[in-house]
Formats: structure tokens, C-alpha cells, sequence
């Protein structure tokens, strides 16, 4: 067999979301890291689709192309990609980065525990902890997030609750799973996507949102949510949501109902936790600091036959 295309790649999953990171520095000349952001998406696709789609990836499956940084006050520089093609800013990513740079040993450690990750969306500082050969924590500094607008109605058949529109890493609209008998639990999953599609096809017409929330305050008085995240794809995020957790938060505050002093944590559906705490507010917008860890939980090469007839590979949803 005479192979096409040989790709080695580290994946790593922040509370159970999953990142495929990739090493190779593209050859090519640029001059910022928005300009290689603009190259690559569309120079790159065929290599993107390979990587992240089925057979060898699927559907939830994240992308960051790791490269060196061209700020001198960063320590590396990191694209995020999806099925689509190139992302905006992932602060998961950014939780997954630091774990192989740190745990493999692309950087040494050192006692400040800070490090600066340069993006897109300019230089975030990050704290990564470790104990031992282990990164145990990874806390990132988020950009403002603010509610756009609140109590918004919305009306569809079996559907009649108003929502927030809270614009974070994304548009999101985050409902209160107040009126609803089902729970945010894996036995009632069903229940839920069938929720979620109604949601996105009645907010369609309405407001250009790229995700649903929907969350259950119940234990808000010990700092504590639990959520589920539909995308615009109507595919659910396998994680708390970073952004999500932003947008909660921030909604919650809006509202006078939630401590800025106290961390708050965001569970999923499958049990998994984020933790956010307010790290700076203006008069209608605020901050973050998020808080996750990393686990590496493969290190392996993609090859291309080029006889495989499926060389763009495909998605179920």
C-alpha cells in the first residue's frame, strides 16, 4: 500500500469533550495568526475533513492546529477548527493545548504556574497546575460576555417560555427549566432532543442563536447548575460547554440571583463539571475565570490509501 497523506495527532478530552491536536506547522508565510487563520481554511479543508470526520473522527470531534507564536510574550499559538472549517476562539481547546504541551514536554513547567496561549482573539493568560508529571488544573481568563436581552417569549406548539439572549464565546439563548417534568439526565435523553429541535426550529424565525441552553437551577443556592447544549446542528455539546457555562453565569447575575464572589460550577448531562468565577464586572458585562483539566487519551497516525473511496470521510448525526 502506498500511503497518500500521513498525519500524527494527540487527543485529549475536557470533561468529555474531545480536541484532536495537531503538531505540523503548516509552510507557508504569514504574517499574523489571523492571516494563517484565513489560508488554512481554505487550503486546508481536505486535511481538516480527513482528521475530524468519520471514519477516523466524528461528529463532536474538535480540531487544534498548534503553531509556533509569532507574539514574543506567548508561549504558543493555537487555530481552532471544526467539520466546517476553521473556528473561532475554544477555551476547551485551550484547557486541551496546555495539557500536551505541558504533560509531553513542549514546555517546561514552571513555579508561577502562568503561561500565555496566543489565538486569533489575541493573548489569553492561563494558569495550568501541575503535581508531579500531571496537569491537574488548567484555569483560562474568558473575554466579556453580556446578556443582550432577557425574557424573551417565545411561542410554538408545546412550547410557551421565554428565553435570554447572552452573547459569550457565541450567540446563545439559555432557557430555565423551570415549567418542564423531564429531567437533565441520560435516561431521558430522548425527551430532551426532541426539546432541543423544537427550541431550534421556533428560534430559526426568531433570533440568530448558535446554541440552545437549556438549564436547571434547581441547586443554584449551593453554586451549582446542571445543563444540556444543543448547537445550531442540532448536535449536543459533550461537555458542560465552556461558552455555555459563560452564558449561564452570566445570566444568572443579570438577575441579581447568583453570589459574584462564589465560584459556580456547571454539570452535564453525564456528570461531568466545569467551574467559572467572576473575574471582572462593567455595568452590563462580566469576565470569567474557567477552570478544567485535560486527559490525553490518545496519541496516534491517520494515514490516507489512495485508493479508500471515502476520502473526505462523512458524518452521522
Amino acid at each position: 500500500m502506498k500511503l497518500q497523506k500521513v498525519h500524527t495527532t494527540t487527543d485529549v478530552h475536557v470533561a468529555g469533550e474531545a480536541f484532536r491536536i495537531i503538531k505540523e506547522a503548516p509552510f507557508m508565510h504569514y504574517q499574523s495568526l489571523k492571516q494563517l487563520h484565513e489560508q488554512l481554511g481554505d487550503r486546508f479543508i481536505e486535511k481538516i475533513r480527513l482528521l475530524l470526520n468519520e471514519p477516523r473522527g466524528f461528529a463532536g470531534l474538535q480540531g487544534c492546529w498548534l503553531v509556533p507564536p509569532l507574539n514574543q510574550e506567548a508561549d504558543a499559538a493555537v487555530l481552532f477548527f471544526n467539520h466546517e472549517g476553521l473556528a473561532s476562539l475554544h477555551y476547551g481547546g485551550i484547557v486541551a493545548v496546555m495539557t500536551v504541551l505541558l504533560e509531553c514536554g513542549h514546555l517546561q513547567p514552571r513555579e508561577s504556574n502562568e503561561y500565555k496561549i496566543e489565538t486569533i482573539n489575541g493573548v489569553i493568560p492561563v494558569i495550568a497546575t501541575m503535581e508531579r508529571d500531571d496537569v491537574v488544573s488548567v484555569r483560562v481568563e474568558s473575554g466579556m460576555c453580556q446578556v443582550i436581552e432577557a425574557n424573551i417569549p417565545l411561542s410554538y406548539p408545546h412550547i410557551d417560555t421565554p428565553f435570554s439572549l447572552v452573547q459569550a464565546d457565541q450567540l446563545y439563548a439559555v432557557f430555565e427549566k423551570r415549567t418542564m417534568t423531564t429531567e437533565i439526565r441520560i435516561e431521558e435523553l430522548s425527551e430532551l432532543k426532541q426539546w432541543g429541535r423544537g427550541i431550534l426550529q421556533a428560534l430559526a424565525l426568531k433570533a440568530p442563536v448558535q446554541s440552545v441552553i437549556l438549564m436547571d437551577d434547581t441547586h443554584l443556592a449551593q453554586g451549582r447548575v446542571k445543563t444540556i447544549t444543543f448547537r445550531e446542528d442540532q448536535y449536543i455539546v459533550r461537555s458542560p460547554g465552556f461558552g455555555s457555562t459563560m452564558a449561564c453565569y452570566t445570566s444568572v447575575l443579570s438577575k441579581g440571583r447568583g453570589d459574584i464572589k462564589e465560584s459556580f460550577v456547571n454539570e452535564s448531562i453525564f456528570g461531568s463539571v466545569l467551574t467559572a468565577q467572576a473575574a471582572t464586572k462593567t455595568k452590563d458585562a462580566y469576565t470569567f475565570h474557567l477552570t478544567s483539566r485535560g486527559f490525553i487519551t490518545g496519541m496516534q497516525q491517520f494515514v490516507l490509501d489512495p485508493t479508500d473511496p471515502l476520502p473526505a470521510g462523512f458524518l452521522l448525526k
